[in-house]
């Protein structure tokens, strides 16, 4: 099986143009199903029935999260749509197979107030703190996932018509505004920052570490978390959270959907949608606060 394993990961890697960190995830949901089914006795591709993958999920109901689940039961799916494409099977036993339903979250947005004290946060003086205020700044003006941005290379960015090249989810580019602000503080980071912290290497990656290395996501994370705590602002704050700030905050401000899908590069508009719940949620509670006959 783990032949068939290692043809659907590198199918995911160059024709689907997956991340790393995706087909990852893949991975292990596929690891623990495969492992199961030995555990059960089946050494076959070809003899898994609906059951096998039923009974997989009844294992670990009550172990993991309903995500979690639905999760396993989407990377499943895909392995088996794949093996049929493939004709290495004859039938796709998963096909039947329901995904548990979700509650949809409402995601965790900054208000303008936070953001603003978010962003006053970094040091002007030191060359870190240069980098780390552009940082702030392009997340919260873009919506970039933090990936994006710690693959942006110095080429992707133009900073005289205002706008930036990035590379989302399965290799999609896409073209985002930036406004006036975070360009002025690009233009700083580029100008006064990024060589000196350069130093004699070279690299086109646009944020660095010390001594020319590329930043990781892990390092602009633990940057924002040591900057929300500056801040005092005192709830879990992630990357992703700037970017949920963004599209509510455009969306507040009267920006249509598809313009806010097409900034973000979601691929379908539902995932969109979910930032017009966040505004009613929170319409509903500034009514609930202010109208006299709302209580």
């Amino acid at each position: 099986m783990e032949v068939y394993l290692e043809a659907f990961l590198d199918y995911l890697r160059i024709e689907k143009g997956l991340s790393i960190n995706t087909i990852l995830s893949y991975k292990q949901d596929l690891v623990k199903y495969i492992n199961f089914l030995k555990y059960c006795g089946i050494e076959s591709i070809g003899n898994i029935k609906k059951a096998d993958i039923i009974n997989f999920i009844s294992a670990f109901r009550n172990k993991v999260s309903p995500r979690s689940i639905s999760r396993y039961v989407s990377s499943i799916r895909s392995f088996h749509r794949f093996l049929l494409r493939e004709k290495v099977v004859g039938v796709d036993p998963s096909e039947l197979i329901d995904s548990p339903k979700l509650e949809k979250k409402i995601p965790q947005v900054l208000s303008r107030r936070e953001v603003s004290r978010l962003l006053e946060t970094p040091d002007l003086s030191s060359v870190q703190g240069i980098r780390d205020k552009a940082i702030l700044e392009l997340m919260y003006a873009t919506g970039l996932r933090v990936s994006e941005v710690a693959n942006l290379k110095i080429g992707d960015i133009n900073l005289d018509i205002g706008f930036l090249k990035c590379i989302g989810k399965s290799s999609k580019e896409r073209i985002v505004p930036l406004g006036k602000v975070a360009q002025g503080f690009l233009r700083e980071y580029i100008e006064r920052a990024r060589n000196r912290l350069l130093k004699d290497k070279v690299s086109d990656i646009l944020f660095l570490a010390q001594g020319g290395r590329a930043l990781t996501r892990q390092s602009i994370w633990k940057m924002i978390k040591k900057m929300v705590k500056k801040a005092n602002i005192n709830r879990v704050v992630t990357p992703h959270t700037l970017r949920h700030s963004f599209a509510t905050h455009l969306l507040e401000g009267g920006a249509d959907l598809r313009s806010v899908q097409e900034m973000l590069g979601h691929a379908n508009i539902t995932t969109t949608q979910i930032y017009t719940h966040i505004n009613m949620f929170r319409l509903k509670e500034i009514h609930k606060r202010f109208h006299p006959r709302a209580k």
